[in-house]
């Protein structure tokens, strides 16, 4: 028996047919809608093992004839039932050669002791290996008694978990929530926790509540009990009417939350319940609950399942929300697959009373109680840390995956900035022709209100080599580079109008400039009391002591004896300096400075550099003079990702495309560089992990590491989008 092809008039009646001629555990290859209905094709899943596709189209029957070779939904199957068979050889060598997994040897080192918690605490050997090839080597040298590494761990663990960082966000957006999962995992419960959360925000005028489960008259009367003490309408669904049908009686009703009837995971109706979900107008947002008191295997099926389901219908199901805290022995099984599986979490359950026993979900509670409830490793087998039994090959890709999506998840939480640069970075799939387009609804939209303190501006002039000028790059609230820089050419002619425009359209204070700004330009900046720093030549004339000379004579004699630490092109280096009170030749009381930058252990000066600032501010500027000094490194950094990107383009991307794809990952690149706090040492710790151990400068290593991370999730986004070819 191979593919059967089944069509009708909806997925009720397509169903029936499969589960009467294949029985309840068939398997859906694909489906699709078509102009008479839906169109699915299924076999017998026992008849896996025995496909062979055939040579020669099968002659038409009847409805439930096989379709012709020229089908392109039956080569989809025929490919995928040859994957399948490959997989199930795989996964029988992989089980006939393992057993069950022996205990773990006893701990030896740091990177044991870490492992052996994670096994007993829950956790799989998957995220383990890829939490733990990432261990600091100062960490591996540390005695048993030290906090350090599992406060390291305890961090990992958080970093890897996504949760909804405001529940405003989640209840601030109107429009359809539908939870789903299977029978008992406490939808109903959840359906009216949630809409108390709104109703506690918004009142009770904009909420309705919805049910599709008219099998169980308890849980119907249950939800219309939790409305009636909200004091908000409640609706009877039928599971095969879209939600279009009750448009007219919600109209008013901003936030709908729609209890779903409960289905197994192996359930076939659960593609069916999914796809009625998103059959209609309205886009009705997902949420499936997971029960945390489940076996580890009947969450990774549910899951999968559920997900799948979800694709089939072409909706995504990336959020969650976990049940029955209180009910769990152990956390950790329900973590593990939801970071393994890039799910957020957005909310924890752990109890009955409404809306009490639940709370935003927040990563140190969750990882807290997963590491203090370990089970000892004798009662940890091997179908709990591998439940799908998945070969080697494919968990090291999966994992590769997560590492990379949780890296860039945490770039998108600190780099202000990155989620544009992300899709500046989205733009170069698209035709040419239309990359200008977009880029240019992009910028009209960047930065956002508030989030740009000051901007470092570069030289009016084309980089030594190329044909294009080093975009001027922002600086955040806390002074930090921000990962989308502006293109010189979109700027205001001139250095007075390019100021006032950037100072009026983002609210800019800090000006770091290239150079000693024009006099119209310098009594502007004065009149509005702003902040600014120019580097200038070593001849610029200025007044000292009523007397007009160089600022390199000015400083010709001076012993430097202050010194701070700073990276400088990708080093650490030591920068001293000195200062003196001059004016310019129009009287301004201003700051000279004359710094040098040198090796901490040699003592041998790398480079020497004068600025100019005003003299209102004192002395406390020398941390602006850091910022433009660390400024310098990125140009390099962009024409090093400037020229990875040519030699990887197909000659279809747009030039200010590229500009800005290598400018923003050299400015996330020096900005993880400069910054010396923990969040910032993971990061690039991780960052550099990505290809291996080298040698490469840490700047350079991290501007390498960031080109590869935004290549590997666009090839995998490609692969994603070739995959789903030719399903409805």
């Amino acid at each position: 028996m191979s593919v059967r092809r089944f069509v009708g008039a909806n997925s009720r009646d397509v169903m029936r047919q499969v589960r009467e001629t294949l029985g309840e555990d068939a398997l859906i290859v694909a489906n699709r809608r078509t102009e008479g209905g839906v169109e699915i094709l299924a076999m017998a899943d026992e008849a896996i093992d025995h496909f062979e596709p055939s040579p020669e189209p099968a002659p038409p029957e009847t409805p439930t004839a096989a379709p012709s070779a020229q089908d392109p939904m039956q080569a989809m199957s025929e490919r995928l039932l040859r994957e399948m068979q490959d997989m199930r050889a795989l996964l029988a060598n992989s089980q006939s050669t393992h057993t069950a997994s022996p205990s773990p040897a006893a701990p030896t080192g740091t990177a044991a002791r870490l492992r052996q918690l994670l096994w007993n605490v829950g956790f799989s050997s998957e995220i383990a290996d890829e939490l733990l090839a990432g261990l600091p080597a100062s960490l591996t040298r540390l005695d048993g008694d030290s906090e350090a590494p599992l406060q390291w761990l305890r961090q990992q663990l958080m970093d890897r978990l996504y949760v909804l960082n405001d529940e405003a966000s989640f209840f601030d957006q109107t429009g359809i929530v539908a939870l789903v999962g299977p029978t008992g995992v406490g939808k109903t419960t959840t359906t009216a926790k949630l809409a108390a959360r709104f109703v506690m925000r918004h009142g009770t005028r904009p909420v309705a509540l919805v049910t599709t489960d008219s099998f169980r008259i308890g849980a119907h009367e249950q939800l219309r009990i939790y409305a009636r003490l909200l004091d908000t309408p409640m609706y009877a669904l039928d599971a095969e009417q879209p939600i279009d049908d009750l448009l007219g009686r919600l109209q008013g009703k901003q936030w709908v939350i729609i209890d779903t009837v409960g289905m197994s995971q192996r359930d076939q109706r659960v593609i069916e319940q999914i796809a009625h979900l998103q059959g209609g107008r309205s886009r009705v947002r997902l949420v499936l609950l997971l029960n945390a008191a489940s076996q580890p295997e009947t969450l990774e099926e549910v899951v999968l399942r559920y997900r799948q389901a979800a694709r089939a219908a072409g909706a995504e199901l990336d959020d969650c929300i976990i049940t029955k805290q209180d009910e769990a022995g152990r956390l950790a099984p329900v973590l593990d697959i939801i970071m393994r599986h890039g799910m957020r979490v957005l909310f924890g359950s752990n109890g009955q009373q409404v809306p009490e026993d639940m709370a935003l979900a927040a990563p140190d509670a969750l990882v807290d109680q997963a590491l203090s409830t370990a089970t000892p490793q004798r009662e940890r087998v091997q179908s709990a840390d591998a439940p799908m039994g998945m070969p080697r090959w494919s968990r090291d890709v999966l994992g590769q995956g997560r590492r990379l999506s949780s890296l860039l998840a945490r770039l998108r939480q600190r780099v202000t900035g990155f989620a544009e640069l992300e899709e500046i970075w989205n733009l170069a799939s698209l035709p040419s022709r239309l990359q200008e387009t977009h880029l240019d609804a992009l910028l009209a939209g960047y930065p956002a209100a508030k989030t740009t303190l000051g901007m470092a501006w570069f030289p009016r002039r084309n980089e030594r080599g190329c044909d294009w000028a080093m975009p001027d790059i922002g600086l955040d609230t806390d002074g930090a580079w921000l990962a989308l820089p502006w293109l010189q050419h979109r700027h205001a002619a001139g250095w007075q109008p390019r100021l006032a425009a950037l100072s009026a359209s983002s609210g800019v204070a800090v000006h770091l400039l290239p150079r000693f700004p024009e006099p119209d330009a310098l009594a502007w900046l004065e009149a509005e009391h702003l902040t600014w720093v120019s580097q200038v030549a070593p001849s610029h004339r200025l007044r000292f002591h009523h007397e007009r000379q160089s600022i390199r004579q000015l400083f010709s004699d001076s012993v430097l004896t202050h010194h701070v630490g700073v990276r400088f092109r990708g080093q650490s280096v030591q920068l001293w300096t000195a200062y003196a009170e001059v004016e310019d030749a129009s009287g301004t009381a201003l700051l000279a400075w004359f710094g040098e930058v040198r090796d901490p252990e040699s003592a041998k000066v790398v480079a020497r550099r004068y600025w100019l600032t005003p003299a209102r501010l004192g002395a406390e500027v020398l941390s602006l003079l850091l910022t433009q000094l660390q400024s310098e490194g990125l140009a390099a950094l962009t024409r090093r990702a400037w020229q990875q990107l040519k030699e990887a383009d197909s000659g279809d991307l747009n030039a200010e495309v590229r500009l800005l794809m290598a400018s923003g990952v050299a400015s996330v690149a020096g900005h993880l560089d400069v910054a010396d706090d923990e969040e910032a040492q993971t990061l690039r710790g991780d960052l550099l992990n990505l290809l291996g151990n080298s040698r490469r400068r840490r700047d350079t290593g991290m501007l390498d590491a960031l080109v590869y991370a935004f290549m590997a999730r666009d090839a995998i986004r490609q692969m994603g989008s070739v995959s789903r070819e030719g399903v409805a």
